[in-house]
C-alpha cells in the first residue's frame, strides 16, 4: 500500500500504531510525533496519544537520550559532537541532548577513544606506514571530525601517529573553552 493511500488512524487505532512503533525501537517524543502525525485522522489526536504514552511510562526523552547516547559511545565510540548531533536528528531537545553527552563524556577520555578509532580503521597498516602521505594524514582529519571528535584532540593523537606532524600544525584551532 502507497503511503498516499494510507487511511487515517482515528484514537485506538492511532495509539496502537504507536506502540507498535516503540515496540519496534525506542522513540524520542520528537519523532514519535512526527511519525504520528502523518497517520492521524486529526492533529489533536497525536498530543493526547503521546501524553498518554507518557505517563504511561512508555515515552520519555531523558531515558532514550540517555541510552542512545551510551550506545554510540559503547558501540560506535564516536566523539561528543558526533553524538549531539544525532540526537538532534532524532528529534531530541538541543539542550537535553547537550547535558545528557556531557554527562556521559564526563570521565571519557577522548584523545583514547580517538586512538582507538584509528586502530580499528587502519588495523591492516602499521604503525610506522600509516599516514606517510599528507592527503592520507588530512583524510583521517576529515574522518575523525566527521565522527565527533574536537579538532585539538585531533590533531594531539594524530600528531604521534604521523611522520609528517608539522603539516598538522596549520590544522590545530586555538584552545577550546573548557566546561
Amino acid at each position: 500500500m502507497s503511503i498516499s493511500k494510507r487511511r487515517a488512524l482515528d484514537g485506538d487505532a492511532l495509539w496502537a500504531y504507536a506502540l507498535k512503533l516503540l515496540g519496534g525501537r525506542a522513540h524520542s517524543t520528537g519523532e514519535l510525533r512526527e511519525k504520528l502525525r502523518r497517520r492521524a485522522d486529526r492533529a489533536g489526536a497525536v498530543d493526547d496519544i503521546l501524553a498518554r504514552l507518557k505517563d504511561s511510562g512508555y515515552l520519555n526523552d531523558q531515558r532514550f537520550a540517555e541510552g542512545f547516547a551510551a550506545a554510540r559511545l559503547a558501540n560506535d565510540k564516536l566523539g561528543r559532537t558526533r553524538v549531539i548531533q544525532d540526537l538532534r536528528q532524532r528529534r531530541v531537545a538541543p539542550a537535553l541532548a547537550e547535558r545528557t553527552v556531557r554527562k556521559l563524556y564526563e570521565d571519557v577520555n577522548e584523545e583514547a577513544l580517538i586512538e582507538a578509532w584509528i586502530r580499528r580503521k587502519y588495523r591492516l597498516a602499521s604503525r610506522e606506514d600509516l599516514f606517510q602521505e599528507d592527503k592520507e594524514l588530512a583524510a583521517a582529519y576529515r574522518r575523525l571530525l566527521h565522527a565527533g571528535f574536537r579538532s585539538g584532540d585531533i590533531v594531539r593523537t594524530l600528531k604521534r601517529f604521523a611522520r609528517n606532524p608539522e603539516l598538522l600544525d596549520s590544522l590545530e584551532p586555538p584552545e577550546e573553552p573548557t566546561d
